[in-house]
């Protein structure tokens, strides 16, 4: 059961007088790695008179490149998806034999591939004093990955920070507080200090009101929701890269639409570039509706779909009574075997030598 959505996002810069762009890079495209199902995609840019250039980096993301030979005085993005939001387990992943449990270490030829993720910066003294606090002995390995993230969510308190930049891993466990942004990068350096190759992933986050009341926990968000977001990947033998969003506490599910990753913030922004001097005005829009939904338990079809129903079948009906079409019911006899149900010659096979026994000794009765 799905429900499709429209996912609408502007970015908009206005300026006091007409200026010249440096080329720009926008990361702005689903990810190919991406579990949620894009229905459809674009991209449109002003100024009209631009060039365009379509690239996939190192590490996969799709790159728009985009080269502006005259001033302008405004450099507007918008970007329309439709994504169907069918829900997955995030858990449907198996695990190489030597993952299942942690601490596990990469095969040598696999560790030599991850060198980008396992690149830690030196721990400050607080992220020293985290991995001490942290747990290691031989565990599940999926518990110990949900354990870590539910634990960050509890302890980093999650804010809108408006400032640009990322904190760091030893400035989020000061403040003990941070945007996603920030609990994604600090989740990164865990992981890649404990011996998990990692990576930042920035990407879209849609949230969809429940049908109904939760009974016993949050019910989620009170209306449909989109914003820009970041999270964390870590790379399992056996089941390759998996979404932790550190501020739910949560594996990423079919609400995350990746965007870019990379190992570090700076290579995941959104939209990077440079412009002249200028006065600067920010215009930023996100918005999502619903185009198409599923009938289903909490959601059933309404009184006038079942009445449209109910006549199609009569209607049907009718056209087939005209026509002189009938059902039949079939007088074919059958036979379960009492001795043997999985036997191939009591399923698929025509001929088998229970089955000719109990045949020649019908014939004969």
């Amino acid at each position: 059961m799905a429900i499709h959505v429209a996912l609408y996002h502007k970015t908009h810069y206005t300026y006091d007088r007409p200026i010249a762009h440096e080329p720009h890079t926008v990361r702005l495209r689903p990810a190919p790695h991406c579990r949620t199902p894009i229905l459809s995609y674009s991209q449109r840019v002003l100024p009209k008179k631009h060039f365009i250039n379509w690239q996939q980096d190192p590490f996969s993301n799709y790159l728009a490149r985009l080269v502006f030979p005259e001033k302008s005085n405004e450099l507007l993005i918008e970007v329309d998806l439709v994504a169907e939001m069918a829900v997955y387990n995030p858990f449907d992943f198996f695990l190489e034999p030597e993952a299942e449990k942690y601490p596990f270490t990469y095969k040598p030829e696999l560790k030599k591939e991850l060198a980008p993720f396992l690149e830690a910066a030196p721990a400050g003294p607080l992220l020293q004093e985290y991995l001490r606090a942290t747990d290691c002995s031989e565990i599940r390995t999926n518990d110990f990955l949900v354990n870590l993230n539910r634990r960050l969510c509890k302890e980093i308190t999650y804010l809108i920070r408006l400032e640009p930049g990322v904190q760091s891993a030893e400035e989020t466990l000061k403040l003990r507080s941070g945007s996603c942004r920030d609990s994604a990068w600090l989740l990164v350096n865990l992981f890649r200090h404990l011996g998990l190759a990692a990576r930042f992933v920035s990407g879209y986050l849609i949230q969809l009101t429940a049908d109904l009341k939760s009974i016993d926990g949050p019910s989620g968000p009170e209306n449909d929701f989109t914003d820009l977001h970041a999270w964390a990947e870590v790379f399992l033998p056996g089941a390759g890269w998996i979404g932790m969003d550190a501020t739910s506490g949560l594996l990423a599910g079919e609400g995350h639409i990746p965007l870019a990753c990379s190992p570090h913030p700076t290579g995941a922004a959104p939209v990077e570039g440079a412009v002249e001097k200028c006065e600067t005005k920010l215009v930023h829009e996100m918005k999502v509706t619903r185009i198409y939904e599923s009938p289903r338990s909490s959601n059933p079809y309404t009184e006038e779909q079942w009445t449209q129903i109910n006549d199609l079948g009569h209607r049907i009906d009718r056209e087939l009574a005209s026509n002189d079409v009938w059902l039949t019911l079939g007088g074919e006899p059958t036979f379960v075997s009492v001795d043997n149900m999985d036997g191939a010659e009591w399923n698929f096979t025509a001929v088998g030598p229970e089955k000719l026994k109990l045949s020649e000794n019908l014939v004969r009765r």
